[in-house]
């Protein structure tokens, strides 16, 4: 019975991967095991699974194991004594150091053989020792989402930003990623638009004159002035948006016209940041709002609201305290956003078979969305044991005033203008270092340089909270920036350089035999890079690895100043430790979004 339950709770745990497993994994299972034999049937399997964290401090040892403590209570024993029970029963062939520290934790310090051992795997490793879940799942990540007759500006730069980036982590864990742009392309507005271009500008509607994104902008601020202080277009414009549901023609040749005018004025940006979307907007879902309406009617859910159809959810009040309900068609018959994200919820359930659904949206809709999965959920379509939704919020740009971030005559600052702001800039410092070097170079360096420094200034602050726009403070060569991470990486290939080594017989000739402190920091440091990974896909928080890759720099530095490369006996090991580190670091950066570059 004994060795029944080892073997299943290996199995459990080595499941996860059969190629590879993280290091904390493996300890996880060890100590697992070791509790097993020690405790026996006195505790049940999901007790035995070991409770096992990185060491807070370095000095104590690599890992920590915090069971005892929770053990001790169901054991009615002494922590120390559950400890030394476990530690007598642990395989510790592996480690260098096993002790019992404080009031029973286990700290476990790991042999340079062993790590050394691990780290050669992980080089070798098409996912560089993480570990991608055992069945491939289809994740859709909602992002962007600007509104047609508007350009992007800094409000829409976060959800980009972090949404590109979670896309990217989960292509890199060979997950089936679909990254939709949920285009504001429907509604009231372009009623408004139709209305307004008819009788100021009717040739442009047609086709025979060009319209530009900004000439579209402008006539959108105009249209709604004018609807917004005169009943009678206001009126004209209700009617043209019955026509463009009706899909009357000429009303449809005039949206289609808007959309793909908006369309090219996005894309300019997308490919500037190199983000990939499928745009599938609001209009997608048209055909699909009666039905959203029919299923809530014939399940009872609907409660008529001043002639709205409305559903009232558990748990959801207002201000006042009172029933809060979510709006799913207006006393007029029309639809709204609810009912459009709904249908959306719906599609992406049956229809596209998501099994997990991330939309990057800023904060404040966090109500909207905790109302429509839990409307999805009471509908009957959201299984939550089968299909994971995870609104992911995230805070304000802010700008040095600590305000939300405007331009100086007030107006919400344009993305593009944002980053084209940022490779200027860049461009004045890469000048400044290399006066002579090409402008060809110097223009490709500023356009990674400003991006990337934009992308991991908004990567590097915690999603949840503001954060404060800075071109100064992101393009500095010391600190938790891009430039400095680029800067490590341009290093590590330049160590490689000087050896004049051929690389490609040194990874066949040598492996990584850690033995210097510093070389030992930096290789415990690389092979917890898949337990960041599997953290960051847990809580879709982008710091976690940018902190990560920062840390990595540091510590390759430490490596470069006390552990000479070249010339010495240690430099086939230690140029093999630098392609593992300059691998995991490139990769990092491809999964935020940044391109590496050969020199700066």
């Amino acid at each position: 019975m004994q060795l029944e339950n080892e073997s299943s709770l290996q199995h459990s745990i080595i499941a996860q991967n059969n190629t590879m497993q993280t290091v904390i994994a493996d300890i996880r299972n060890k100590v697992s095991v070791a509790i097993g034999r020690a405790f026996g049937d006195a505790l049940s399997k999901e007790e035995q699974v070991a409770e096992i964290a990185p060491c807070a401090q370095e000095g104590f040892g690599h890992y920590q194991c915090n069971s005892p403590l929770s053990l001790s209570k169901i054991l009615k024993q002494n922590p120390r004594a559950v400890a030394q029970k476990i530690i007598e029963h642990f395989d510790a062939r592996d480690c260098e150091r096993v002790e019992i520290a404080g009031p029973g934790f286990i700290n476990f310090t790991l042999s340079p053989d062993y790590l050394s051992n691990h780290l050669n795997q992980q080089l070798k490793n098409r996912f560089l020792g993480a570990v991608p879940p055992a069945v491939r799942q289809k994740i859709i990540v909602e992002f962007s989402s600007p509104n047609i007759a508007k350009e992007l500006h800094v409000g829409h730069i976060r959800s980009t930003i972090i949404g590109d980036c979670l896309a990217r982590l989960f292509e890199f864990l060979d997950q089936d990623v679909l990254r939709l742009n949920h285009l504001g392309d429907w509604g009231t507005q372009f009623g408004m638009l139709i209305a307004y271009m008819k009788e100021h500008c009717p040739a442009l509607l047609k086709g025979e004159e060009p319209m530009t994104l900004e000439s579209l902008m402008k006539w959108y601020k105009a249209a709604k002035k004018q609807f917004d202080e005169d009943p009678a277009f206001k009126n004209r414009s209700q009617k043209e948006v019955v026509k463009l549901q009706a899909g009357e023609k000429d009303a449809m040749f005039a949206w289609r016209l808007m959309c793909e005018v908006s369309r090219k004025g996005f894309q300019e940006i997308y490919d500037l940041m190199r983000v990939r979307l499928t745009e599938r907007g609001e209009s997608f879902y048209n055909p699909f709002l009666k039905d959203v309406i029919d299923e809530l009617d014939q399940k009872k859910l609907i409660t008529i609201s001043d002639g709205a159809k409305c559903v009232y959810l558990e748990g959801f009040k207002n201000r006042e305290g009172e029933p809060l309900p979510i709006m799913v068609q207006k006393s007029d018959g029309g639809y709204n956003y609810d009912t459009t994200d709904l249908a959306a919820i719906r599609h992406r359930i049956f229809i596209e078979k998501a099994n997990r659904i991330i939309i990057v949206v800023d904060q404040g809709q966090s109500l909207h969305f905790q109302m429509v999965f839990a409307l999805a959920e009471k509908a009957g379509w959201l299984d939550p044991s089968k299909v994971k939704t995870e609104h992911v919020g995230f805070g304000l740009v802010l700008g040095p005033d600590g305000k939300k971030f405007k331009t100086r005559s007030g107006e919400t600052e344009k993305l593009i203008d944002l980053l084209l702001g940022a490779i200027d800039k860049a461009r004045e410092i890469l000048k400044e270092r290399h006066p002579d070097a090409d402008p060809k170079d110097i223009d490709h360096l500023a356009r990674v340089l400003g991006v990337g420094a934009v992308k991991y200034s908004d990567l590097s602050s915690l999603r949840t909270k503001d954060y404060t726009f800075s071109y100064d403070r992101m393009l500095r060569f010391e600190g938790n920036t891009a430039v400095f991470l680029l800067y490590a990486y341009v290093r590590i290939n330049g160590i490689k350089r000087k050896t004049h080594a051929n690389m490609e017989q040194v990874l066949k000739n040598h492996k990584i035999a850690l033995q210097h402190p510093s070389e030992m920091a930096l290789g415990m440091h690389l092979a917890r890079f898949g337990e960041v990974i599997e953290i960051m896909a847990r809580d879709l928080l982008p710091n976690r690895l940018t902190d990560y890759l920062y840390e990595l720099a540091e510590k390759f530095n430490a490596f470069f100043r006390d552990c000479r490369v070249e010339g010495t006996p240690e430099e086939g090991s230690r140029l093999v430790l630098c392609e593992l580190t300059a691998k995991v670091l490139k990769q990092g950066l491809e999964i935020l979004g940044l391109e590496t570059v050969d020199w700066l």
